[in-house]
């Protein structure tokens, strides 16, 4: 269980990609390389935002999600996936390996949910779905490190002042 005390909203720490733009770069590169089903990949980075309160990958994972097709309903569902009927096996597979892997500290990734996810997907295939929950887990860390702030928040920012 998740519990955390209020926080207030802090401004940005840092800006990681100019403070280290190779390092970054080589992030957003591994990440274009994931080839995955758009879809899929924006519900997986979701879930995994979700679970690690990440709200500037949150914020920017449902805006492209959107403009990829996701409904609303489905991404409002993805916070608790497990009993909405609103996914398919395939996409119930992911997201319980994504809980897995984002969570990794408390299960190890148990070996019914790697099992299922291998009936659902073929090994390059579940490869690329590993490697998409990495990646976003290695951005969610970043962006809550160094707080970086949601772009609706910060355009919202920009406009007021």
């Amino acid at each position: 269980m998740i519990t955390k005390a209020a926080t207030s909203f802090e401004q940005p720490r840092m800006d990681i990609g100019r403070a280290a733009p190779p390092l970054h770069h080589a992030l957003v590169t591994l990440g274009r390389q994931v080839e995955l089903n758009p879809r899929l990949g924006e519900l997986v980075n979701l879930r995994a935002s979700i679970l690690n309160g990440c709200a500037y990958c949150i914020d920017m994972h449902t805006r492209i999600a959107r403009k990829a097709g996701e409904t609303e309903q489905r991404l409002h569902a993805v916070a608790a996936w497990h009993e909405a009927p609103f996914f398919d096996a395939k996409e119930r597979a992911a997201l319980a390996l994504t809980d897995a892997v984002t969570l990794i500290a408390e299960q190890h990734v148990p070996r019914d949910v790697w099992d299922e996810a291998s009936t659902h997907f073929e090994p390059d295939e579940l490869a690329q779905l590993v490697w998409a929950i990495t990646v976003i887990n290695a951005w969610n860390r970043i962006a809550i490190t160094t707080r970086m702030q949601p772009a609706s928040r910060s355009a919202r920012a920009d406009r007021a002042a």
